[in-house]
């Protein structure tokens, strides 16, 4: 029951995360209450608050939420798995559409980048983005000090990995914005981009 009840809410957060962001990008967002964020994930409005303390938090907790799952995917990874190849794999299974995007499905790319370009870019969101960078940052560096036999406090190793696949996540995302329609899948560009990182990002052409 208690695996149950942990789905349910992880379900449920991710309703209200996505909603926050799909009426953001289509409406703007001061054009968005908390209400409506209740009413599209299929909750109450209390049901919101006991998740979010704004508007602002929800939108960035799906990148929270999918970094901290992929600093769990990777302690699931098998040992000897090359350190890079694992994360890999933990970040591409977060970019899975879960099913409140199949219930809430994105518009045509041209309009849904506009969207959220226009979003990234509200002052009132600054705050609640930094805030999730530095604890999905945090999280993943224990994960990989944990599989490397790394000591986070003496050891530079886990957070500059860490560092690291936070922005090839990053730039790769905002490629995928930047892509023509239609876009590159992002799930090859993280590949993309991860591998370039575990080469030492050599020069192109060489």
């Amino acid at each position: 029951m208690t695996g149950l009840r942990e789905r349910k809410k992880a379900e449920t957060r991710a309703a209200l995360g996505w909603a926050a962001i799909h009426l953001t990008v289509e409406r703007g967002y001061d054009n968005v209450r908390v209400e409506d964020i209740a009413e599209a994930a299929g909750v109450s409005p209390r049901t919101f608050n006991n998740y979010f303390a704004s508007k602002a938090e929800a939108i960035a907790s799906r990148h929270l939420d999918r970094s901290l799952r992929t600093a769990a995917a990777l302690r699931e990874r098998p040992a000897d798995e090359p350190l890079w190849a694992a994360l890999t794999q933990a970040a591409l299974e977060q970019f899975r559409p879960g099913p409140e995007v199949e219930a809430m499905p994105s518009p045509a790319h041209a309009q849904w980048v506009a969207g959220v370009r226009t979003m990234l870019a509200e002052p009132a969101l600054q705050g609640e983005r930094l805030r999730a960078v530095a604890i999905a940052e945090a999280e993943l560096a224990a994960a990989i000090a944990e599989r490397t036999g790394t000591d986070l406090a003496t050891d530079m190793y886990p957070r500059l990995v860490a560092a690291a696949a936070s922005a090839a996540v990053a730039v790769a995302m905002q490629h995928y914005l930047d892509s023509a329609d239609p876009p590159t899948p992002i799930e090859r560009l993280i590949t993309d981009a991860f591998t370039q990182v575990a080469a030492g990002l050599p020069p192109p052409g060489r």
